[in-house]
């Protein structure tokens, strides 16, 4: 039997490979090279659901943003979010101009605010059955 856990992605793709990536996870985006759309997560379907081409190309973007908006929720959903409550979820816009859905972390949930300077992590969602960690792209606020 063996008793190691493990750090399972809550969806493969979603970010780099920190390990890889000089120590910084970058999420994984679509750029059509036609008509110029953004997408986040990327399009596996390889179609730009804007004008339909399928001139696409992964990027990588950027790990820091700005906080779009943001709720703070106070019980647990039914099924899926197995983590702590209250939390907060909400949209971080990148410098590229997409907007993510996000956790976030780090922060004192009454500070947090629109227009906030926020840095992507990966943290652990849940554990599993097993005991494995389920990690998951969340923003904190940044520290200067």
């Amino acid at each position: 039997m063996n008793d190691t856990k493990r750090w399972i992605p809550v969806r493969e793709g979603l970010w780099s490979d920190p390990s890889a990536d000089g120590g910084e996870a970058q999420l994984i985006g679509s750029h059509c090279l036609t008509c110029g759309e953004l997408f986040f997560p990327r399009q596996d379907s390889g179609l730009c659901s804007y004008c339909q081409s399928k001139d696409l190309e992964d990027i990588r973007l950027s790990s820091k943003g700005k906080i779009y908006s943001y709720t703070v929720v106070m019980q647990r959903p039914p099924v899926y979010y197995k983590a702590e409550v209250p939390y907060a979820i909400g949209f971080v816009e990148l410098p590229e101009g997409i907007r993510v859905e996000t956790l976030f972390t780090g922060c004192d949930l009454e500070k947090l605010h629109v227009g906030m300077d926020v840095e992507m992590v990966i943290e652990k969602l849940h554990e599993d059955d097993e005991g494995n960690e389920i990690v998951a792209y969340k923003f904190r606020p940044v520290t200067s």
